[in-house]
């Protein structure tokens, strides 16, 4: 069973997505809106970039099994440097499932325009690629 209590109300319906179509069912995840300052110290603290940016994700178990309750991790959103905070989420949350755009050959950047598109209301179109300044740590 998912645990999304610490999701955004607004944001849930795509963690919940993003998760599902990772194959994960069950752990507990956090979605955070910050400004840019709190953003700017976690990104220099955590992948040494003294910038703002958009989403980050800490994942905690990952998607392996784990002997307890799982903990899949915590994404954390600028909405001042995001243009979608929908596409924010399911990026994160992408991240927290063990996707890595920068070493993969474009399937998470795949999955992230299918489930954009499988979430009712949201059209964004496919995504040519996140530039590196802006991509989740």
């Amino acid at each position: 069973m998912i645990d999304a209590t610490d999701v955004p109300a607004d944001l849930r319906d795509a963690a919940l997505a993003t998760l599902a179509a990772a194959g994960i069912d069950d752990g507990h995840l956090s979605v955070e809106l910050v400004d840019a300052a709190r953003i700017r110290v976690l990104n220099r603290e955590h992948r040494a970039k003294d910038e703002p940016t958009d989403v980050l994700s800490f994942p905690i178990d990952g998607p392996a099994a784990v002997a307890g309750p799982r903990e899949l991790g915590d994404v954390v959103i600028c909405p001042a440097h995001t243009a979608d905070l929908v596409e924010a989420t399911v990026h994160g949350v992408l991240h927290l499932c063990g996707f890595d755009h920068e070493n993969d050959d474009g399937e998470m950047l795949a999955m992230q325009a299918e489930i954009l598109r499988t979430l009712a209301g949201h059209s964004t179109p496919e995504p040519p690629g996140r530039k590196a300044d802006e991509a989740a740590g």
